[in-house]
């Protein structure tokens, strides 16, 4: 299969981009986890799906990455939920999603978290995630490799789907027959409400794959770099190596990619 490698990126934009984001990522565990069951307000009348909410905590954790990374990266743009209009003539943006998993944690469902990442040109620079309902942060970067809390990661070469979650976020995009073709295959589909932990899932190797079908750039752009430092595989619906597709995605361990691609693609 071919594999795009990206070129090498500073070494000292890595370790503070690292360091950074790690400082944030911290710092939105503790916001959402203190916020998380207790009801806070939720707007979503002016969205265009029911569950596309925005709440207190994300536009404050968002309005707190907007400034501190003003402030430690001052000519690097930054896109979020809120505010994604990506300006010309930058070599590196940062993309933001602050709550990702909204609508699970508004209903006390433990799979939401913070996801910020660093692109450029190319796909994912750093890529860090934080999950506060299992207390872990993800982070990996370019040519350094992924880690949870602090401990390296490495995918397993698993050679079938069979007995093995595959993660599913659709946005309401069904892709009609998929989840027939994975069970006959025996695999198990699930869908968690959350595409940056979805990707997760697959660097720690929970998960053999996950096939995004609807999505925004900032909700995938850390999970991204996440799968794709731990050993993955990103391909876009006619599978090419793609990592910043737009309309679709399976990232997936290098041995079933093709496979699971086929239950999309059919």
């Amino acid at each position: 299969m071919t594999v795009l490698h990206s070129p090498p990126a500073d070494p000292g934009l890595l370790s503070r981009a690292l360091e950074v984001g790690g400082r944030l990522a911290n710092d939105a565990a503790e916001v959402i986890s203190a916020t998380a069951h207790r009801g806070c307000r939720a707007e979503g009348a002016n969205r265009a799906h029911p569950f596309d909410w925005v709440t207190d905590t994300g536009r404050t954790l968002e309005r707190h990455t907007r400034r501190v990374l003003a402030a430690e990266f001052p000519r690097m743009p930054v896109v979020g939920a809120e505010y994604h209009t990506v300006p010309a003539g930058h070599e590196y943006r940062w993309l933001v999603a602050p709550l990702d998993g909204t609508a699970n944690y508004l209903a006390g469902l433990p799979w939401f978290g913070y996801a910020l990442a660093l692109l450029d040109a190319e796909g994912p620079v750093v890529g860090v995630i934080s999950d506060p309902s299992r207390a872990e942060i993800y982070a990996a970067a370019r040519g350094r490799g992924t880690r949870v809390n602090g401990l390296p990661i490495r995918i397993s070469r698993r050679v079938s789907s069979a007995g093995y979650p595959i993660c599913l976020e659709t946005g309401g995009d069904w892709p009609g027959g998929f989840t027939t073709r994975a069970s006959a295959a025996g695999a198990a589909v699930r869908m968690l409400g959350s595409a940056a932990l979805a990707l997760a899932q697959v660097a720690l190797g929970h998960a053999v794959a996950a096939v995004l079908t609807s999505y925004h750039p900032w909700e995938v752009a850390a999970g991204m770099a996440l799968a794709l430092e731990a050993g993955a595989v990103a391909l876009d619906r006619h599978g090419n190596p793609n990592p910043l597709a737009p309309d679709g995605l399976v990232v997936a361990t290098p041995a079933v990619a093709r496979e699971v691609l086929t239950w999309w693609q059919d």
